[in-house]
């Protein structure tokens, strides 16, 4: 029986497929060949959870830095409405991994079980050795490409030259094993049995996407001027360039019928731009029946590419890209903090100094081991007792105990501000400074 629900999507080349193809090669590469460069000793991605420590190519970042992915997930937010403002849901037709990973199932399923005509027949005919065969082979295809994605995922979080062999042999911790399941059967389901429903049903973006469109909008349209009415067109029968043939729709990953109008349910791939183009290619007629337009341009007006809304995000998206620069450029591999001795908050010593003590913690956020000093800025006269080196090895914690000491007559207030420097000796002089406050007493 045949599934009436189901799209029997058909295949066409064009311009916009070639770029939509080339990119989701380019994308799936990139998601799948990444976890296997290393940087040095390490895997160039890895989040490693159980450590909190997240490294990006020579980067290490710790959960402190989180505020740069917040700030990142707002970029990419800004990035995705400007877009959208420009050109619509671009990105759902090219880039989106639902769309991608759905792209390289329907890529298998015509491999295996033929053109859209041989698949329509293929399950229309009884059960049988070829169709247990085709189904049986396209089903395993999705699963090995389902499984391959959940390894690779999990490959991020654990590394993935060791998760790979441990895996097939068993030999795999339960949680990843797990995750690699759960994740293999999520993307079997969503890219090979769900396809546009998560477009059409679940994609919260398709909801509220027509928001940020307007007049100037670039986005799939027919141009019902020129198509209308549709229908055979000869010398007497005042039809447009529309023949009725509904390749358009046939070739809609989402099923509908781009003539009627922009619907929520257009995912902007243009695969009926380059379906309608090829039918005017062979009745000689222009193409662009079907193309990239906006409402103005339809209506005969002029579109303005520049507009407010367009240009803030733009300043907005720079400001912000230059500030998560500035900040990674800043960023200190160091991590210090500085909490003063329990019991007394000063003590006298046998010379008449007072004498405030702390303990000193230092986080080494670099890659590599590093050798640090301790110097007392910001108060002339006052003596520091610290250790003469510490050696800290990369995402290692120490805290050590520094006092800071002031002749009586220096103590002119109860609170006098200082700063403590930590600086890394050798090659790399990694620096970071903490404020604090020297308490001496009150008669003071």
């Amino acid at each position: 029986m045949i599934d009436l629900d189901r799209i029997y999507q058909r295949k066409i080349k064009g311009t916009y497929q070639r770029l939509r193809r080339y990119g989701s090669w380019g994308l799936l590469c990139l998601y799948f060949l990444t976890p296997w460069f290393m940087w040095g000793e390490r895997q160039l991605v890895l989040f490693d959870l159980p450590q909190r420590q997240f490294h990006v190519f020579h980067m290490t970042f710790w959960p402190q830095d989180f505020f740069l992915l917040a700030l990142l997930l707002i970029i990419s937010a800004f990035g995705l409405f400007m877009v959208t403002v420009y050109a619509g849901r671009i990105w759902c037709g090219y880039t989106c991994p639902q769309t991608v990973w759905t792209q390289l199932f329907v890529w298998l399923e015509m491999k295996i079980e033929g053109s859209r005509n041989q698949r329509i027949k293929l399950d229309a005919a009884p059960w049988g050795f070829q169709k247990l065969l085709r189904k049986s082979s396209k089903h395993l295809s999705w699963g090995a490409v389902a499984l391959a994605t959940g390894i690779t995922f999990i490959g991020y979080f654990t590394p993935i030259r060791a998760l790979v062999p441990d895996f097939f042999t068993l030999d795999a911790n339960f949680q990843a094993a797990l995750w690699i399941m759960i994740f293999g059967v999520l993307t079997y389901l969503n890219a090979g049995w769900m396809r546009e429903k998560v477009c059409i049903y679940m994609c919260p973006y398709a909801r509220f996407q027509s928001v940020m469109f307007d007049e100037d909008t670039k986005v799939v349209s027919y141009d019902v001027g020129r198509g209308e009415p549709r229908g055979k067109k000869t010398p007497t029968s005042g039809a447009g360039d529309c023949v009725d043939c509904g390749v358009c729709v046939q070739v809609c990953p989402t099923g509908i019928d781009i003539r009627d109008g922009l619907q929520y349910e257009c995912i902007g791939c243009a695969l009926c731009i380059d379906a309608c183009d090829s039918v005017m290619q062979k009745l000689e007629r222009p193409k662009g029946l079907i193309r990239y337009s906006t409402e103005n341009e339809l209506a005969g007006k002029i579109t303005h590419f520049l507009r407010p809304r367009l240009i803030g995000y733009a300043i907005a998206m720079t400001v912000m890209v230059v500030s998560l620069t500035v900040f990674l450029a800043l960023r200190s591999p160091l991590e210090l903090s500085i909490e003063r001795g329990r019991g007394q908050l000063f003590t006298e010593a046998l010379n008449g100094d007072i004498v405030n003590s702390m303990q000193v913690s230092i986080l080494n956020k670099s890659e590599n081991t590093q050798t640090f000093e301790f110097f007392l800025e910001g108060r002339p006269g006052a003596q520091l007792s610290a250790p003469e080196q510490v050696i800290i090895a990369p995402g290692e914690r120490v805290t050590k105990p520094v006092q800071v000491s002031l002749e009586p007559q220096k103590v002119v207030q109860a609170r006098l501000p200082f700063t403590l420097r930590i600086e890394a000796v050798g090659g790399n002089r990694a620096t970071g400074t903490i404020d604090s406050t020297f308490i001496g007493p009150e008669r003071w």
